[in-house]
């Protein structure tokens, strides 16, 4: 475990930065997605919901993810656009909990990371009717293979269900576990997007 210590980590100022550095890390000691977030977001009657995500660009403007908007978590997203991630290592005994507002991005930029993937991730995004129900998965197998026909070898289009959205933080909270749970916490906020950070450390 890491030693209880006033330094390191919790002296830096800027989190962007900081959660950079984090993620080159986990890239290097994650056995497998370590840009893996669990994404909260609540639905019309405010019952939370929770699933797993990849996060797919981030920098100061925010925190991207893509998928389809009529899903469950896409229409929840829409309808209160807030939300909150939490990415945890657990090969360096660390995470960071992030919490925001969302907008959807350009459809240039969900065009451009649409066409990045592969053939057949694209083809699945037609096929697949997220977050309803499905008869078999001879129906889904079945849908494939009517999408790969309709499409040939030429451009696969994104569907325009198919969108990124994007988490401006308001919080970001970074945590690492110390010897008997004496962990080290600190928490960026900000009351606006464009407004500066504070930073506080937390007792564990």
């Amino acid at each position: 475990m890491q030693p209880l210590t006033s330094g390191d980590f919790t002296e830096e100022n800027e989190p962007f930065a900081l959660f950079q550095k984090w993620l080159d890390e986990a890239t290097k000691s994650e056995p497998n997605d370590p840009t893996g977030m669990a994404l909260s977001t609540v639905d019309a009657e405010g019952m939370p919901n929770s699933r797993m995500v990849l996060l797919k660009g981030h920098g100061p403007d925010g925190f991207v993810f893509y998928t389809n908007t009529e899903s469950q978590k896409g229409q929840e997203l829409l309808g209160q656009p807030k939300a909150a991630a939490l990415f945890h290592w657990k090969s360096l005994r660390r995470q960071i909990r992030i919490r925001g507002t969302v907008t959807l991005v350009s459809d240039a930029e969900s065009d451009a990371y649409y066409q990045s993937r592969p053939r057949d991730s694209r083809i699945g995004a037609w096929a697949s009717q997220q977050s309803r129900p499905l008869e078999s998965r001879f129906a889904l197998e079945k849908a494939v293979a009517s999408y790969t026909l309709k499409f040939g070898i030429g451009e696969i289009p994104r569907p325009p269900y198919w969108r990124g959205f994007r988490i401006t933080p308001t919080y970001i909270e970074f945590w690492r576990d110390g010897a008997f749970r004496l962990h080290d916490r600190i928490i960026f906020r900000r009351d606006a997007p464009d407004a500066s950070w504070t930073k506080t450390r937390f007792y564990p």
